[in-house]
């Protein structure tokens, strides 16, 4: 049997799924099984990965079911004594898999093992480091604060871990990855190689309707998981609720620009502004969204994106 299990879910991912295959593929660790979930594709994405020629790989089809699905598919037919999902526009470093499963075995108490993501554009060029937390031992409380994972395709985990949480609550409409990883620091220790070994691409393609059903999701997780464990520390829900919408109003204010968006990213600030303790300490900050706000409620779109193009605010 292979020691690790690979598992992509797919859909409609014609112009990346090469690219992401191929990175695990190029992989220096080679004992794996790839999984391909498709998910009900109506593009050429089957056709892509069904012309890919290696005996480690297999593909399974169905009806679309949403990502959450997939990923449980995938980890019922997987076999491999550990996991590692990776969504089908993101890319590995040739070095992930070994790395984090020799974290693993050097740190026995450890079920999840995680590195470092930057991000990606569309055509694979970077645009930004990623946070680079290193987090090692309980990292419940910290994983409340922020995902400082970042993404679901980063960790390698005991399969026997994510079968015994059930694997992903498919009733989440996003944030699912921040849930499982909030489920498995719960009860598992973590351990971070602290080198970048995901780069994440970045879409220009998202809605503010996703926003508003991210932060709904988000904020039913942070509810799960203080139900969770008792959290001594108080402080850690404003910070929780803090970052979230700190994440959020950034995101609101990303491409493609809209008055629509420009709307939601001042009420997402108001929340940041409501839970943060340090919001006196950040006004160069908190002024920099309002101004980028303004421009995208009061301007026409085309004016708006001409102006905001020439604009960079740090979100950290």
């Amino acid at each position: 049997m292979p020691k690790i299990s690979v598992i992509i879910p797919t859909y409609n991912s014609e112009k990346t799924i090469k690219t992401t295959v191929d990175s695990v593929f190029s992989q220096s660790f080679t004992d794996f099984e790839l999984i391909v979930i498709n998910d009900g594709s109506t593009d050429s994405t089957l056709d892509i990965v069904s012309q890919i020629q290696d005996s480690r790989l297999k593909v399974f089809s169905f009806e679309n079911a949403g990502g959450n699905v997939s990923r449980n598919r995938g980890l019922q037919q997987a076999v491999g004594e550990f996991v590692s999902f990776l969504d089908a526009d993101d890319v590995w470093t040739s070095g992930k898999l070994v790395s984090q499963l020799e974290a693993l075995q050097d740190n026995i108490d450890a079920k999840v093992a995680y590195s470092w993501t930057d991000y990606i554009d569309e055509n694979g060029k970077f645009l930004v480091s990623g946070s680079h937390i290193t987090v090692n031992g309980d990292v419940y409380e910290r994983l409340l604060v922020s995902n400082f994972l970042e993404n679901g395709s980063n960790p390698l985990i005991y399969r026997e871990a994510l079968i015994e949480l059930g694997g992903f609550d498919e009733s989440l409409s996003a944030a699912q990855d921040w849930d499982m990883w909030l489920r498995l620091a719960a009860k598992y220790s973590f351990i971070c190689v602290p080198k970048v070994q995901i780069l994440y691409r970045v879409s220009a393609n998202s809605l503010s309707s996703n926003l508003v059903r991210q932060e709904k999701a988000c904020l039913q997780v942070l509810e799960g998981a203080y139900d969770t464990r008792q959290i001594l520390n108080k402080n850690i829900w404003n910070l929780s609720r803090t970052n979230l919408y700190k994440y959020l109003v950034c995101k609101a204010l990303q491409q493609p620009f809209s008055r629509t968006k420009g709307i939601l990213a001042a009420r997402f600030l108001y929340l940041f502004f409501v839970y943060d303790t340090a919001r006196f300490k950040r006004v160069n900050f908190t002024f920099k969204l309002l101004i980028k706000i303004a421009i995208m409620v009061i301007l026409p779109t085309k004016i708006a994106t001409i102006l905001l193009n020439k604009v960079t605010i740090k979100t950290t």
